[in-house]
């Protein structure tokens, strides 16, 4: 994708990220953290336009568990009508509780695979091996997962591109490029530069923290990618004032789209463009 797919209107993903695993409640209380306000809001997120909802699970005092991303799948499976669920399998070093985000049932249509190890403060490191990486993206080529690989510095793209070399995953490759705190400076040349060195026909998508989130996934519309907007990456509305909810996040990147003249790619279409199956509609036996 280029500032060309800009031109030509290619259809915009947005991707929405209602809540991590590190902040929580404490820091903005609109954040939501169990199943059921999870999905209320992720449905809220839907109709605004989001296609893809990237999941994480918190146990009843709003500390990360992959345990509970069962009953948060199911929450929005029966809030929404066809959002492409997308689980974590990182930020956890212990491989079983990344693993957990693709042994769901039904398993999600998507998941999260980190390119690499990463730092969270001055006492974590977010731990993953080449082998992990490895075992995660056979098992989700197993089970149809479509895996959006997270590039946290630039030398990640290098394990992207051993991916796909060694065909552990589907085309078209989908990556996220992850900008601001301890990852990738926030700088408009560092987005560049981080396209510029993407896999030929990869979709791609970008995530930036904090107050770089809407300068950064808005100069991605202008670049022909794809945003991911959400409370995960970014407490704030503006300088000063809490997001009051995802779907105001949210709400606010359609409004920015709809004045760029860019679509929102619904679910089905999202699906077409990172060549994933069509989502199976269950059918009334005859005579019900």
């Amino acid at each position: 994708m280029s500032y060309d797919d800009y031109h030509r209107r290619k259809k915009v993903i947005l991707t929405v990220a209602t809540t991590g695993a590190i902040h929580g409640k404490n820091v903005n209380p609109n954040l939501p953290e169990q199943p059921e306000e999870i999905a209320r809001q992720v449905a809220a997120c839907e109709e605004l336009g989001a296609s893809i909802a990237h999941v994480h699970g918190r146990n009843e005092h709003g500390e990360n568990d992959a345990s509970r991303l069962q009953e948060v799948n199911d929450a929005i499976r029966e809030h929404c009508d066809d959002i492409i669920i997308q689980n974590t399998t990182g930020g956890q070093s212990p491989y079983e509780k990344r693993v957990a985000g693709i042994r769901t049932d039904p398993p999600p249509e998507m998941a999260s695979l980190d390119m690499g190890p990463f730092k969270r403060d001055k006492h974590i490191i977010t731990n993953h091996t080449r082998n992990n990486i490895e075992r995660l993206a056979v098992e989700m080529r197993a089970k149809g997962i479509k895996p959006e690989m997270e590039v946290f510095n630039s030398g990640q793209l290098a394990e992207v591109k051993r991916l796909i070399d060694e065909g552990l995953v589907e085309e078209p490759p989908y990556v996220n490029l992850i900008f601001g705190g301890s990852f990738t400076p926030a700088r408009p040349r560092n987005l560049i530069n981080m396209v510029d060195n993407l896999p030929e026909n990869a979709e791609w998508n970008v995530l930036a923290v904090g107050p770089h989130q809407l300068p950064l996934t808005t100069m991605a519309v202008l670049l022909g990618g794809h945003v991911r907007i959400g409370m995960e990456d970014n407490l704030y509305y503006r300088r000063g004032e809490k997001a009051a909810s995802n779907q105001q996040l949210v709400a606010r990147t359609v409004e920015i789209l709809d004045r760029l003249d860019r679509e929102i790619a619904t679910p089905e279409e999202a699906r077409e463009m990172l060549g994933m199956p069509k989502k199976q509609v269950e059918r009334p036996a005859d005579g019900d």
